[in-house]
């Protein structure tokens, strides 16, 4: 028997669009803790969901197929390959040759300068054996992982099934530059690059269905930049849609009932032209939607009125001081939550421009709603 606990039932009435419905109060992530415990506001045993206001989490990300990368096992080795001074050049876990600040590696984007595939041989070679499906380390925690998952289930937790999408998956293993080449140049590879994409995911989840029934399904895509999607509509058609369908389709035929699942698609930069591409494999949620590339929540809601949208809330506007703050939570809010189905966050991770005092304004005026 379920029994929903309040925070599970925030978050569905969130996918179930419910007009005026109490908003979920979370947020997207923190550039600005160092700040933050420089000026002795918080530190490192601080609890920033009492200190802010944040709901108890009622999604269970089942996860083990990625984010920003390949769920690789094993991973590459990291390496430090060169020593540039204030700069090392390594080799990350995911095989790409990276530019960082000496000994630090978080709290700024580094420079990728090398990616792991360049041809069939690379590919072969040094990659795809690490994508299989048939590792069984993969597999060694399943059993805790499920019996975690179903007593989350029996709370009325969202169970949500994160993963690289297929282009940040492309990206991460050949380049933003390099993959616009290949799709020219060896076509053939991309697709058994996407091939196995497909395989690893739906052997893993899969796995979870046999024990769970998915809410959603969540791809982190980053495929846009400030002007725009980074491939065309061809492209993403002809290399990352029949994969997509297919993966979709395996995914419903094995729930176990016959509820709704949602399919989640997540990118930065202006997404707003290929919300209708993603339209047509039955997106219902998208996020972050950042100020910055002029995505507009208001705007795109008017749009597109059956999207449930996260995100949103102009970090720059954070910054600037508690007036602006007022005015855009009086143009955001009222609209968007008579309408359900928008949870307000930051459009990226808070940065260090926004000041301890602004950020906690913002989250006291949140609150109200």
């Amino acid at each position: 028997m379920m029994t929903v606990t309040p925070e599970a039932q925030r978050l569905r009435d969130f996918y179930a669009m419910k007009p005026n419905a109490r908003i979920v109060q979370e947020e997207f992530g923190f550039y600005s803790l160092e700040r933050w415990k420089r000026e002795g506001y918080v530190t490192d045993d601080t609890d920033l969901s009492a200190l802010f206001g944040f709901d108890a989490s009622a999604k269970c990300g089942l996860g083990q197929l990625g984010w920003c990368e390949a769920a690789f096992d094993p991973g590459f080795t990291e390496e430090i390959l060169e020593d540039r001074g204030e700069h090392e050049l390594v080799r990350d876990w995911a095989g790409r040759h990276v530019l960082y600040f000496k000994n630090r590696r978080n709290g700024f984007m580094p420079e990728y300068v090398d990616h792991p595939v360049k041809d069939w041989e690379t590919w072969e070679r040094d990659v795809k054996w690490r994508i299989d499906p048939a590792t069984a380390s993969r597999y060694a925690d399943l059993d805790a992982r499920m019996a975690d998952a179903k007593a989350k289930a029996a709370k009325g937790f969202v169970m949500s099934q994160g993963l690289v999408g297929g282009y940040m998956y492309l990206r991460s293993l050949v380049g933003p530059e390099g993959i616009l080449y290949m799709v020219y140049d060896e076509p053939e590879l991309v697709h058994d690059m996407m091939q196995t994409w497909l395989a690893l995911a739906d052997a893993v989840i899969a796995k979870h269905q046999a024990h769970v029934a998915l809410d959603e399904l969540f791809l982190a895509e980053d495929i846009c930049y400030k002007g725009g999607a980074l491939i065309s509509p061809d492209m993403m058609r002809a290399f990352l849609f029949p994969y997509y369908q297919e993966l979709i389709k395996n995914v419903k035929r094995r729930q176990k009932d016959d509820r709704h699942m949602f399919l989640h698609i997540d990118t930065d930069g202006d997404c707003r032209k290929v919300i209708p591409l993603y339209g047509e494999l039955g997106m219902d949620v998208m996020s972050p939607f950042e100020g910055a590339s002029d995505c507009d929540v208001v705007a795109i809601r008017q749009q597109h009125p059956e999207l449930r949208m996260r995100g949103g809330f102009d970090k720059r506007i954070m910054a600037e001081g508690k007036e602006a703050i007022d005015r855009e939570i009086e143009r955001i809010m009222p609209f968007m939550t008579a309408r359900g189905g928008y949870m307000p966050t930051c459009d990226h991770g808070v940065p260090e421009e926004v000041s301890f005092e602004n950020y906690m304004y913002y989250r006291e005026k949140m609150k109200a709603f």
